[in-house]
């Protein structure tokens, strides 16, 4: 048990998490739960629940683990709390079978409706394929939802009720909005995800710790490496390993680069939806750019699988200073040109402010994070709040908004691409030489001089290869400020090369959880262009 982590009995969760607010653990950043089937040497209780909280400084964090009874499964909801758990929750239920007593809608969330079993359960064979032969209505969330809000089975006649997504050329992504509409005014709102899931969390538990670095791509796709960066960092800090300054500050380099990509294709596909094709190219263009210079250092465009724990796969290549310069004056210049044909616009205005509000009391409720919460003018940073990798020695200031409507979260994401721009500056002045990866025979593979000169080397490089990183026993979250907010991985390790079980914290799982209550009392063009602000990536929140 590390030290942030509180052991408490199943009965005790409402109190303690109760208690835990009332003391300023206003944000509930996930809910996961661990089948200790396998695990070695493991209590008589199979089951556990973890709630991962944040306090209002944002600087502390606490997980809060209970042992669920085998025989009921069952603890107490506590979406009554906190909005973010009513997702949470069904997820849980969803992926391990824990019955939350009070959730209204304690149904699977992630794996669809004909789906039977758990898969996040030990016993459950990964090979498993179960198909979806029936779509579902979602009537058994819709009327209850609109018998909430005063509309009877009577009423019903009066409304439209229209599917957006899951295939539709404004859903960014797989993702069903069931709407009822009167008129083009949404009075109520079901969203439905999943059609993207692959398993990644189940392909996690059989695949050594290096191996899952590609899979973590596939999350966020738009800025793959702070992915990469996040759970990389997470399994260093449970192997005690401190990596080199100059792998520090090329994470931090090319970390930041990725958040410019991701939010030059969000703003550039609003700015789609709401007519302007010509800021789309202006921006995408240095979007462009961007990934020549990341195909150059790691290989691949998008997917790029270049972090390795314990440091890097490849160091900077000859001329790649003068190449970033270059990047950063057309991301300047496009973002210079796009907010020209906008930032007076009065059509602009109209479509963008006041449309999409969301408040800073039901974002932390909701356990959104990163640019859709600073929109809202709460100043949540990982990079400042809880720095790492030395972020706490840049000059760069968080960007806020004051009214969380759309214009704020386009605005917000421009001045985030500035500030990142400024990070990068810096940090290419202080860039150190030096190693590039630990000297760790335990954890980064030797030289291939030594692979091919010496036995010792031989033997090292088969043993990582086959066996794996051998973890400390224990479980662990680590968090990064990924594109769209706090990026957690909470792992739970064995001993093995093999991870236990690794529980991803996808921020946009928990904005589109909250989409739903935005939209309403809006009309449908202005829930497309909400959703388009708030940057839903489906690869990370469908896992």
């Amino acid at each position: 048990m590390h030290k942030n982590e509180l052991l408490i009995n199943a009965n005790e969760i409402r109190n303690t998490i109760s208690k835990l607010k009332e003391d300023g653990y206003t944000l509930l950043l996930d809910i996961t739960a661990i089948d200790y089937l396998e695990y070695p040497d493991a209590t008589t209780n199979r089951f556990a629940v973890v709630y991962i909280l944040r306090d209002h400084t944002f600087k502390k964090f606490i997980t809060v683990k209970a042992f669920v009874d085998d025989i009921t499964l069952t603890v107490d909801s506590i979406s009554d709390m906190y909005y973010s758990a009513n997702w949470a929750e069904r997820e849980t239920f969803d992926q391990y079978g824990i019955l939350f007593k009070g959730n209204k809608n304690l149904k699977r969330v992630l794996n669809h409706h004909q789906f039977k079993g758990h898969p996040l359960r030990k016993d459950y064979p990964v090979t498993k394929r179960q198909l979806c032969t029936q779509t579902e209505d979602l009537m058994d969330e819709m009327t209850p939802l609109l018998e909430s809000y005063g509309y009877s089975k009577q009423d019903h006649e009066d409304l439209m009720f229209l599917n957006v997504g899951p295939s539709h050329p404004a859903s960014h992504g797989t993702i069903r909005n069931f709407l009822a509409l009167e008129g083009e005014t949404i009075k109520a709102c079901v969203t439905e995800v999943g059609y993207l899931h692959r398993g990644f969390e189940k392909a996690c538990e059989t695949h050594t710790y290096s191996q899952v670095i590609p899979y973590t791509d596939r999350l966020n796709y738009c800025s793959a490496i702070l992915n990469n960066i996040g759970y990389s960092k997470a399994i260093e800090d449970m192997l005690g390993i401190d990596i080199t300054p100059r792998a520090k500050m090329i994470r931090i380099i090319i970390g930041e680069l990725s958040r410019i990509i991701d939010h030059l294709v969000c703003n550039a596909a609003n700015m789609v939806d709401l007519g302007g094709l010509t800021n789309f190219w202006y921006l995408f263009a240095p979007r462009d750019k961007s990934y020549d210079l990341l195909s150059r250092l790691t290989g691949a465009r998008l997917t790029n699988s270049y972090t390795r724990i314990g440091g890097l796969e490849f160091d900077l290549y000859d001329g790649f200073e003068a190449d970033l310069d270059e990047v950063l004056k057309e991301v300047e210049k496009g973002i210079n040109d796009a907010l020209s044909l906008v930032e007076h616009n009065r059509i602009f205005h109209d479509r963008t402010q006041d449309v999409g509000v969301i408040n800073d009391e039901f974002a932390i409720s909701a356990g959104v994070t990163g640019p859709n919460l600073r929109a809202s003018g709460v100043a949540f940073d990982l990079r400042k709040d809880a720095p790492y990798y030395g972020y706490e020695n840049f000059d760069f200031d968080v960007a806020i908004g004051s009214h969380g409507d759309v214009y704020d979260r386009i605005m917000v994401k421009f001045e985030e691409i500035r500030q990142s721009m400024r990070i990068i500056k810096q940090a290419m002045k202080e860039l150190p030489d030096g190693p590039l990866n630990v000297d760790h025979q335990g954890v980064f593979l030797p030289d291939k001089k030594d692979v091919y000169g010496n036995i010792e080397g031989l033997m090292n490089q088969f043993k990582l290869t086959f066996e794996g990183i051998k973890v400390p026993k224990g479980e662990y979250y680590g968090y990064t400020e990924g594109a769209n907010g706090e990026l957690g991985f909470h792992v739970t390790s064995d001993g093995s090369g093999t991870p236990y079980k690794v529980k991803c914290r996808p921020p946009s799982f928990y904005s589109l959880g909250a989409y739903s209550r935005i939209v309403e009392g809006g009309m449908l063009a202005d829930a497309i262009i909400t959703m388009a602000s708030m940057n839903f990536i489906a690869g990370e929140f469908d896992r």
